[in-house]
C-alpha cells in the first residue's frame, strides 16, 4: 500500500462505530428510536426530537447520485495526484445522504439519478474510506 498522503479523516469517539464498521465494509447510520428520524452523519442527538435514544443501523449501501462534480485541474495540493476525480452527494434508499467519491468508472458518463453502490478503499490500515460506483446493470 503506497503511502496514503491526503487528509484523513478526525475519529472521534461519536463516529468511531461507523469508522469501525466501514473496516468490516459495512456502512452504518443512526436511526431515533422514538421518531424514527435517519441521522447521518454521527450525532449526540436526534436531529428532529432531540432524543438520545439512537441506534445504529446497517444500510445497504445503494442510492444513487443527487449531484456531483468532477474536477480535471486546480485541486487543492493534497489531491493534486488523483486528478481528474469526482465528488457527488448520493441518497442513500434508508433516507440519508452521504458527500463522498464515485470511482470506477468514465466520469464522461456520470449523470444525476444513476444508481450507485458502495465500496471500501483501505487508504490505510487504520481508515477505510467508504465510496461509490455506477451500478452496472
Amino acid at each position: 500500500m503506497n503511502e496514503y498522503k491526503k487528509p484523513l479523516p478526525l475519529i472521534t469517539p461519536l463516529g468511531k462505530p461507523f469508522w469501525d464498521a466501514c473496516k468490516e465494509k459495512k456502512l452504518l447510520y443512526q436511526v431515533c428510536k422514538d421518531c424514527g428520524q435517519v441521522n447521518f452523519f454521527p450525532k449526540m442527538l436526534c436531529i428532529n426530537c432531540m432524543s438520545h435514544n439512537l441506534e445504529w443501523k446497517e444500510s445497504k449501501g445503494k442510492g444513487h447520485i443527487h449531484t456531483f462534480t468532477v474536477t480535471y485541474d486546480a485541486a487543492p495540493p493534497e489531491f493534486m495526484s488523483s486528478v481528474p476525480y469526482a465528488l457527488a452527494i448520493v441518497n442513500l434508499d434508508e433516507g440519508f445522504s452521504m458527500l463522498t467519491n464515485i470511482v470506477d468508472c468514465d466520469y464522461k458518463m456520470l449523470k444525476c439519478n444513476i444508481p450507485v453502490e458502495v465500496v471500501y478503499d483501505p487508504v490505510t490500515p487504520e481508515v477505510i474510506l467508504p465510496k461509490f460506483r455506477p451500478v452496472n446493470k
